[in-house]
């Protein structure tokens, strides 16, 4: 203590020498090499912040968390401290108390769990005769104070105004408190600093979560509000006038689908009366009368895409053919006869690109091969979907179209006949509240007789629409009648077809019947195909034949030429020929078999 005392009334130019507990040579070298701001007299900094608080950079002037899961922080990594520097404390100097710090030896001061938004410490352990003064030039070097509280215990609670004052107030925690240069007990204490719990500080620390929550909720709506879809234009009420408008843009292909949208809307708010039902029946006849615009235009496209895939198999048999010639050229330049004169490199190499082109045409070659067989699926697909009705009698589809017809013609009068009684319960309501002919008012005298001859009116073209809608549906019953009849015959027909297959072993009576449609042109070809091919009984391939016929039609395809050999599998067979480089694909001719088989 002696020392000490001696210490503290060092004059002004060694104030800011560092002090140590035990060994002064050792603590002042490890200070140098640590390079810890020295303490100094009120005023000055206490102690560096990069030491007292964990997290500090001085360049940015900002603090760190203490604890990074603490709700209300952010989780920003603390700094890794080496384990093996130790934390030096030194003597603080004050103008009316010294600070000594602990021995090092010793554990640290323990402390309780941060509160959320902590500002306020606890510090005990202080002299008795410690006053609210010294204890504010105590802790003035931390930080501005907002509030001391002082106890008669020895204790106190000093509140600052940010939270990472109180990190540096944690710092003292463990130093020992002298008041002066008195040895007095009362004078001296060793002061315990630790977090502690305030309604302020808890206070402040929700105000400012709910801020945060706040201004999150407002940017999340920001952002929501942007990314929403623009509301739809709203939709107009139901007037006569709008009805005549809204037909004009029904008939307009442009406008079509927003008045579709209105006229869906007008309906389901219930605008549909007796008053309106005419016009809601003008607009949907308008509606309606876009199904043939839509059926050519899906008619117009599926041909478009026809002919798409077209030219997508001619070009892709036009590279497989270029990919057979490249194929040729490498298979004459292995021959013995040129394969001698090249080096073991150019052997090599072309070796090398013989190989590539041939995976190169094995898997351009499969494809084709898949697309042919999706097609010839499709084929098959069509004609199982087909009806056999339409196919072994023509009669039948304009039969079912005639029952069409009928059935939409049916529709219309009924629609038409709903629409006349409507008129006509009208007319009845206003011709109950017309005057009665006892009433001297002559305008309810001249009105009377037109109400009766319109109703009169009404009523005969009344039933003369239910005698046609009658007679329309005694047709559409006889249609009925002769379509269930050619039902029936055409199910008697195809068992006695199936007894006589049963009966001679007939493979496939279909292909007979069914049989494909040639044109004149694409029986011609076949003529010329089938002699070409039955002059070379080992088959060629289509390259070959496509480049013979080319001569006489010079518009011919190659993937026309075989589309039309595979329809016809009893007069064509495709067979491959060759190993390896060599592997060819033959078309051979093969009618006579077809003929015994058949």
């Amino acid at each position: 203590m002696h020392a000490a005392d001696e210490m503290g009334t060092l004059g002004p130019e060694q104030t800011h020498a560092g002090v140590p507990v035990a060994d002064p040579t050792a603590w002042t070298t490890a200070m140098n090499n640590l390079g810890i701001v020295p303490m100094g007299v009120a005023g000055q900094p206490l102690v560096s912040d990069s030491i007292c608080i964990q997290g500090f950079d001085p360049s940015l002037g900002i603090i760190g968390p203490i604890n990074p899961l603490m709700p209300g922080i952010s989780l920003v990594p603390r700094p890794p401290v080496p384990a093996e520097i130790p934390v030096v404390k030194e003597i603080i100097h004050c103008k009316s108390c010294t600070l000594f710090p602990q021995n090092p030896n010793l554990p640290p001061p323990s402390t309780r769990e941060r509160p959320p938004g902590c500002k306020t410490v606890f510090v005990g352990g202080l002299p008795e005769n410690a006053s609210e003064d010294i204890i504010r030039e105590v802790f003035d070097q931390c930080g501005e104070i907002v509030a001391v509280r002082k106890s008669k215990k020895n204790f106190c609670h000093i509140r600052f105004a940010e939270e990472y004052m109180v990190d540096k107030a944690l710092y003292l925690s463990g130093y020992r408190m002298r008041i002066g240069s008195s040895t007095d007990k009362k004078d001296s204490g060793r002061i315990h600093v630790d977090f502690a719990q305030a309604r302020d500080d808890l206070y402040e620390w929700e105000c400012r979560q709910r801020l945060l929550a706040r201004e999150e909720r407002h940017r999340r709506r920001v952002q929501e509000d942007l990314l929403r879809p623009p509301s739809p234009p709203p939709i107009m009420h139901y007037s006569e006038h709008e009805a005549a408008l809204l037909a004009e843009r029904l008939k307009d292909d442009g406008k079509f689908s927003e008045a579709t949208a209105v006229l869906v809307t007008w309906i389901e708010r219930g605008e549909v009366s007796r008053r309106s039902a005419n016009h809601f029946y003008s607009m949907i006849q308008s509606a309606n009368g876009h199904v043939r615009r839509l059926m050519s235009e899906k008619a117009q496209r599926e041909e478009e895409m026809e002919q798409a895939r077209e030219r997508f198999r001619n070009a892709l048999l036009a590279i497989l053919a270029q990919f057979e010639q490249i194929t040729a050229v490498f298979t004459a330049a292995t021959r013995q006869r040129a394969w001698d004169h090249f080096s073991k490199a150019q052997r090599k190499n072309i070796d090398m690109w013989r190989k590539q082109c041939e995976e190169l045409r094995n898997a351009h070659s499969e494809e084709i091969m898949g697309i042919r067989r999706e097609e010839e699926m499709e084929m098959s697909e069509d004609d199982s979907d087909e009806n056999p009705s339409k196919k072994m009698r023509p009669d039948d589809s304009a039969l079912a179209a005639q029952a069409c017809a009928l059935r939409e013609e049916n529709d219309s009068l009924r629609w038409q006949l709903d629409a006349y009684r409507n008129e006509v319960e009208l007319l009845k309501q206003e011709q109950s509240l017309a005057p009665r002919p006892g009433d001297s008012s002559p305008r309810g005298e001249q009105r009377l007789p037109f109400l009766q001859q319109s109703i009169l009116g009404m009523q005969q073209q009344l039933r003369g629409l239910q005698e046609e809608l009658k007679s329309k549906e005694q047709e559409m019953e006889r249609a009925k009648e002769e379509q269930r009849r050619l039902e029936g015959e055409l199910r008697a027909l195809r068992e006695k077809v199936s007894q006589v297959q049963f009966t001679r072993g007939l493979p496939s009576v279909q292909l007979a019947v069914r049989g494909p449609s040639i044109s004149e042109r694409e029986a011609l070809l076949l003529g010329i195909v089938s002699t070409f091919l039955h002059v070379h009984p080992f088959g060629a391939n289509i390259e070959y034949l496509w480049s013979y016929i080319q001569r006489l039609d010079s518009k011919i395809s190659a993937g026309e030429l075989e589309g039309l050999m595979v329809r016809l599998p009893h007069m064509f067979k495709q067979e491959f020929s060759g190993v390896g480089a060599t592997l060819e694909k033959r078309w051979k001719f093969c009618g006579f078999e077809g003929i015994q088989s058949m």
